[in-house]
């Protein structure tokens, strides 16, 4: 059972109750707010949250606002779920502190796989030694990636990067997000590395290569 508590924010009810139902199966708490207003309220008067999965276009406060409020003071994950899925409207979020950004309609079964993700990711919990997806197995313990049983060769960051890529699989990862998930936060390189190590990893997976998905403009997606 989760002790996670989760505060979804959504003016219209029924998609509310989707979500919540959901998170509310796998184990999760949820506190519903039906505007910016009254999530920025219940935010920083009640607290306690784990996470937040937050609408854009709401009355009284939208998306945007919330997101820029709640950064000011925490870096409680947020999710951004909304039916906006312009490239500008993505990077926007991204730019804010948004976690996460994901389009409507969307897979209530993938949302909740995402916020078990981010949860991991933030709470330091352990991942597992063993990542196996669309054929990759990658052993993080013995440092060995095997393709379709066929063992290929990466350099130490290239194999940082496709675990980190397998860890958070279906993830939209902006470049800064993976420079910080693989170099560590302290890294002030050019985000232009990322695209180096990622043009030679996928080299060396062949036809697997086409697993990691270019997003234009933002970063990459990992797609078994």
């Amino acid at each position: 059972m989760n002790e996670h508590k989760i505060l979804v924010v959504d003016d219209e009810a029924r998609m509310r109750k989707l979500v919540k139902d959901f998170l509310v199966r796998a184990g999760y708490s949820v506190v519903e707010a039906a505007d910016g207003m009254e999530a920025c309220d219940l935010f920083f008067d009640t607290g306690g949250f784990d996470l937040v999965i937050t609408d854009v276009m709401m009355p009284k406060l939208d998306g945007w606002e919330l997101t820029r409020q709640i950064r000011e003071y925490s870096k409680v994950p947020i999710i951004m779920l909304t039916a906006k899925s312009e490239e500008h409207d993505e990077l926007n979020g991204f730019e804010l502190g948004v976690d996460e950004y994901i389009a409507k309609p969307f897979s209530p079964k993938i949302l909740v796989a995402r916020v078990e993700a981010i949860l991991r990711r933030a709470g330091g919990g352990e991942a597992t030694d063993v990542l196996e997806a669309g054929g990759i197995h990658l052993d993080k313990g013995a440092h060995i990636v095997q393709i379709d049983g066929a063992p290929i060769d990466l350099s130490f960051k290239e194999f940082e990067l496709l675990a980190y890529f397998m860890e958070n699989a279906g993830l939209a990862l902006s470049r800064e997000k993976i420079l910080n998930g693989v170099w560590d936060y302290d890294y002030f390189g050019d985000a232009r590395t990322v695209d180096t190590h990622v043009k030679k990893l996928r080299a060396k997976m062949g036809d697997k290569g086409d697993l990691i998905k270019t997003i234009w403009g933002m970063g990459y997606k990992f797609e078994p």
